[in-house]
């Protein structure tokens, strides 16, 4: 089957390369955790039991739990499935979609008075207690969005995910396929899940490509788009763009940084090549130069 990689279409003007800054204080999961009542130690307890999460568990800290307990109690989460990737930083995981999620994702009402039924997402857990975060530092420090941050093992998370969540939202909001987020707690990120029954979307390193050159077309203009929303996705190759329903997303953009960081050209350049080399290893007439270019040329966040 013809692979057509269509653009996303939007109405909206591009956000441009203002901020906000993102909190990483203690969050409703922290109280929670500190309170530990009779029902979240039950959910506690299910979610330590539950076969998926057994080898995951002495990892988890009773906050994460609490992050888990809150996003079920606020209608985004129901039930939990499979892990879709376990990572050094964090696990993701399928799960279906809570009562409002699932209203969301529901076109029309069954007919036969039942509540639709919830649809997948991927629950994104960063383990706080188990990793060595250090490598994060070189795309938060400099980050207007984060301010006296230091060396908290914690906050550095909290800010990390957040961020990722700020970053799919801007994204979005530039016209540029990602998951869609759904939902923040602590350090558990709930966004659209990209595959189907059969398992996660593939990424482009998996697959047979088909129509290089529109695809390559729809990854360059995607990337410029992110460029002239102000943010640059920092490590994006063929590991990190995937194939859902004959379209290309981009995913993992917990680390993509605003213009104003110091280092913001060194990573577009880096995008550039990894991007430009697995193109042209496709047949795709284009280099790193070629890319660079053509995004500068086509993109102006500091102008907006």
């Amino acid at each position: 089957m013809d692979q057509e990689y269509g653009l996303l279409d939007t109405d909206e003007a591009p956000p441009g390369d203002e901020w906000e800054e993102i909190d990483y204080t203690d969050t409703e999961a922290d109280r929670i955790a500190r309170e530990r009542d009779r029902e979240f130690d039950e959910f506690r307890k299910r979610i330590k039991d539950a076969d998926q999460f057994k080898v995951e568990a002495s990892v988890f800290d009773d906050a994460t739990y609490g992050a888990l307990y809150k996003l079920v109690q606020d209608g985004h989460l129901d039930a939990f499935g499979g892990p879709i990737s376990t990572g050094k930083e964090a696990n993701v995981y399928t799960a279906l979609a809570g009562d409002r999620e699932a209203r969301r994702g529901s076109e029309q009402p069954s007919g036969d008075g039942e509540e639709p039924r919830g649809h997948e997402v991927a629950v994104k857990i960063y383990r706080i207690n188990a990793s060595d975060f250090t490598e994060m530092g070189e795309y938060l420090e400099g980050d207007p969005r984060f301010e006296r941050i230091g060396n908290d093992k914690k906050a550095i998370v909290m800010a990390w995910v957040r961020k990722e969540f700020a970053n799919l939202r801007r994204a979005l909001e530039a016209g540029v396929r990602v998951p869609e987020p759904v939902a923040v707690e602590r350090n558990v990120l709930v966004m659209e899940y990209l595959g189907t029954a059969e398992g996660r979307a593939k990424r482009l390193a998996e697959v047979h490509v088909e129509n290089p050159g529109t695809a390559y077309e729809v990854v360059r203009e995607y990337m410029t788009r992110l460029y002239d929303a102000g943010i640059v996705h920092g490590d994006l190759s063929e590991y990190n763009i995937v194939v859902q329903e004959s379209q290309l997303y981009i995913i993992d953009v917990g680390q993509a940084v605003t213009v104003h960081h110091p280092n913001s050209e060194e990573f577009l350049e880096r995008d550039c090549y990894n991007v430009a080399n697995f193109f042209a290893r496709q047949g795709v007439d284009t280099s790193e130069d070629d890319l660079l270019a053509y995004i500068h040329e086509h993109a102006a966040p500091l102008e907006e």
